[in-house]
């Protein structure tokens, strides 16, 4: 289960109840303290949370190949999206287009840390004989969620993109940075949005963020 205060979760054994003394900690240690002051006095402008230990898993391949989007298809429930800077949802997956044949899969719930990397090991599987790869990326990043009415005015303190709702809006994508943070960008609703980050720029982006957000919380 998480643990709001170390920021680290242990799995349990669903059979016998016991520990199977796996821990992950989430990439937002350090700041846990920053961030619950942040929640406490969060109002409805703009919030900032994590979703911690979700999958990611980084797929290459050939859209021409029918076999390759049927192995996608099969495993994740959705066809990888070809339209640039759109994303595709499956079965509890979100697959992100970053280039003509590279997406990222993100998970819509935390895996089990006792069972390393399920997606990618389903989709290397399924990819067997193809010219096709599916790497876990997942313990190098994490991913945060933010939302409120002036959740773009926020983004846009930092972040280069035009996101205007009618050009940026839910269901699309986007690489970009964040300061002086890389970032991929994924609209989820009207006022919100998941971000994909580093790992080792985990800290610094929740601190700039939450400084550049300060003066548009009122």
């Amino acid at each position: 289960m998480w643990n709001e205060t170390g920021g680290t979760v242990s799995t349990v054994d669903r059979k016998t109840g016991a520990s199977t003394g796996v821990w992950q900690e989430s990439p937002l240690a350090g700041v846990n303290a920053l961030l619950k002051k942040h929640q406490a006095t969060t109002s409805s402008a703009f919030r900032l949370s994590e979703r911690p230990f979700l999958e990611l898993v980084n797929v290459r391949g050939d859209t021409r190949d029918a076999a390759f989007m049927q192995a996608v298809q099969d495993v994740i429930g959705c066809r990888p999206p070809e339209k640039a800077n759109t994303v595709a949802r499956g079965n509890g997956y979100d697959m992100m287009w970053l280039g003509p044949d590279e997406w990222l899969v993100c998970s819509a719930t935390a895996h089990d840390a006792a069972h390393t990397a399920p997606l990618q090991a389903k989709l290397g599987a399924a990819f067997t004989g193809l010219f096709a790869s599916a790497v876990d990326i997942g313990s190098g990043y994490t991913v945060l969620e933010i939302s409120g009415t002036r959740t773009r005015e926020v983004l846009a303190r930092g972040c280069p993109l035009d996101l205007h709702p009618k050009l940026f809006g839910d269901g699309q994508c986007a690489q970009s940075h964040y300061f002086k943070a890389s970032i991929t960008l994924l609209a989820t609703g009207a006022d919100s949005f998941d971000i994909v980050v580093r790992r080792s720029f985990a800290d610094y982006f929740v601190k700039i963020m939450l400084d550049a957000a300060e003066p548009l919380m009122s």
